[in-house]
């Protein structure tokens, strides 16, 4: 290398050479004016045999800034040298005159929008948003990251096409550099922050359900892969706190993805665990986070000590503040998880606000905490596959983010008050609505106009059920079902002129009711007793029964549940606590 070119070298910060194309949202390495440019991920193609001395000499070229002249003929960063998860640029901006310094390219709000959102909010979330900057430097990363199996727990990964369901989990291990002085020295790491996310399927939304640590559950049964590669199965216990569904009995986050499922009838896709250094490496990564207290604190439990107002906090500090609960609210672990809710929500915030996700040096200290910090399941266990969840999260509005808490009530069986149970009342509304990807924010997902012509379809009088001819496919439902709700609908519901018409010729996600002009009080009484949505209800023709005469076509669809089971999917979620991620709290 050349003295000029030793020099640029000096004054140039290598994550500097890392910039965003606005066209493309994602991140390139900019070497000379005259040198190839590329794109990440994926290999580079050599442009000379690596390892071959004086390559670039050979053919007149000067060697690029950004790297030093080595005895070993090493050229780190240059044509001639492959850098891992590196490849040729195809299209882009035009190459900068010679002589000058790269500049970046304006930023195009929609593609740097879409780069921001990568984070969804909060430890977590930031966790996603490094899996879309690791491919910096692949290899360094994927080495960075912890996977566990998930123990045929979850429903095998994410899907593109699909709503998204994430198991957030922040464990109390004390392990690391400062931490020894947190409660309980001796954790073996419990879960003690819970968060499903659910991500909806237009991905127009999302829902973040904080689970109590101490909610009293039944943990069910474990099997867990052991390090010898068999199977062991963990006995489950009841009437637990929630916490205790890792790390008690050697249980791993699988048993934790399981309880959730247990108690909410929703299997989470994957799962993602962070400890406490992961607190105190992002936020210092970022440049802290600004929180907002409505009076002032201090705990000498979690060391936190601030006055009321604004405050930027990182490491320690924030740390600190996730942890304190005796200062905030009612003092106990509820009243935390609002502080955590908020803390997350302001995180997010200053991830999309000041640019830390279009700073390639800033994105490198945070991707290498972030994947330091990080436990998979086997299932996320790559930058790629992160990167890939990350985008699909990318597609979310930050408005659209609310943070709820699981309903519950305190303990009845306790006279001290120090857990909670389920609020049998309103938690399974809340479930159901998850589950049935209804949006706990104001996203108008149908236009009111269908939403108004699928209400009026249940308006109307209604037939008596012995009025009542239909015909009953089985479209996707368990083996049985077409017989099952045959059998009920007649000696339960009275609907005698029913019919067991056999199988589908497709399978459908959703059971369907289709009938004609002149059935439509028909309709209303089976839908009615059915519990069929107006959306189930599919205005057509009639087809024959096997008496000859008119009759209407029940296909049920993967969403039945069985006999007797209403199948209505809620028009909107039900009235709770919450909060989205675009607003502003101050603790209190």
């Amino acid at each position: 290398m050349d003295a000029q070119g030793r020099g640029r070298a000096d004054n140039i910060d290598p994550a500097d050479q890392w910039v965003l194309n606005p066209n493309t949202g994602e991140y390139e390495l900019r070497l000379t004016p005259s040198a190839p440019q590329s794109t990440v991920p994926g290999p580079r193609r050599s442009a000379s045999p690596r390892g071959s001395a004086g390559g670039n000499a050979a053919r007149g070229r000067t060697a690029a800034p950004g790297t030093r002249g080595r005895p070993d003929g090493d050229t780190r960063g240059t044509p001639g040298r492959e850098v891992p998860g590196q490849r040729r640029r195809r299209g882009g901006p035009p190459e900068p005159p010679p002589g000058r310094r790269t500049r970046r390219p304006v930023k195009k709000k929609s593609k740097v929008k879409k780069i921001l959102a990568w984070t969804a909010g909060g430890t977590a979330f930031v966790l996603v948003a490094v899996g879309t900057a690791g491919y910096l430097y692949l290899k360094h990363l994927n080495d960075n990251i912890t996977s566990v199996s998930d123990d045929g727990a979850s429903t095998g990964g994410f899907s593109k096409d699909k709503a998204i369901n994430i198991l957030l989990i922040g464990t109390d291990k004390r392990t690391g550099k400062g931490n020894e002085g947190y409660g309980d020295r001796g954790s073996v790491g419990h879960a003690d922050t819970n968060i499903l996310l659910h991500v909806s399927r237009d991905r127009s939304n999302a829902t973040a359900l904080s689970i109590p640590r101490d909610l009293i559950v039944d943990v069910p049964d474990c099997p867990t892969k052991q390090a010898d590669g068999t199977t062991k199965v963990i006995p489950g216990t009841q009437n637990v706190r929630f916490n205790t569904s890792l790390g008690q009995d050697d249980r791993t986050p699988s048993c934790t993805m399981r309880t959730v499922t247990e108690l909410t009838g929703i299997t989470p896709d994957d799962f993602m665990v962070a400890d406490f250094n992961a607190v105190k490496t992002l936020t210092t990564a970022v440049g802290g986070v600004e929180v907002c207290l409505a009076k002032d604190i201090n705990d000498p439990d979690s060391h936190l000590k601030l006055s009321k107002g604004t405050h930027n906090i990182s490491g320690e500090q924030a740390l600190a503040y996730v942890r304190t609960r005796h200062s905030v609210g009612f003092g106990g672990d509820l009243s935390r998880i609002g502080l955590q809710q908020q803390f997350l929500s302001a995180l997010m915030r200053k991830l999309k606000s000041n640019s830390t996700l279009s700073s390639p040096s800033k994105m490198l200290k945070l991707a290498e905490a972030g994947t330091k910090a990080l436990t998979v399941d086997d299932k996320l266990d790559s930058i790629g596959k992160l990167k890939e969840l990350g985008l699909e999260l990318g597609k979310l509005n930050p408005k659209n983010l609310t943070f709820t808490t699981v309903p519950v009530v305190d303990n009845p069986a306790e006279k001290v008050k120090a857990t909670v149970v389920l609020n049998k009342s309103t938690a399974p509304a809340v479930f159901g609505a998850i589950k049935n990807d209804v949006s706990f924010s104001d996203v108008k997902k149908k236009k009111k106009a269908a939403k108004d012509a699928q209400a009026a379809r249940l308006k109307g009088t209604k037939s008596a059920a012995s009025e009542v001819r239909v015909r009953i496919l089985n479209g996707g439902a368990a083996t049985g079902s077409a017989q099952a709700v045959l059998n009920w609908l007649q000696n339960d519901e009275g609907v005698s002129r029913s019919e067991n018409a056999g199988n589908a010729p497709a399978e459908l996600s959703k059971t369907t009711l289709e009938y004609a002009p002149d059935q439509a009080a028909q309709a209303r009484r089976l839908a009615a007793i059915m519990g069929l949505s107006g959306s189930a209800m599919k205005p057509g023709k009639s087809v024959t029964n096997t008496q000859g005469l008119p009759a209407m076509t029940l296909t049920l669809g993967k969403d039945f549940k069985g006999a007797g089971v209403p199948i209505t999917t809620p028009a909107k979620a039900p009235d709770v606590d919450k909060s989205t991620a675009d607003k502003v709290k101050c603790a209190s």
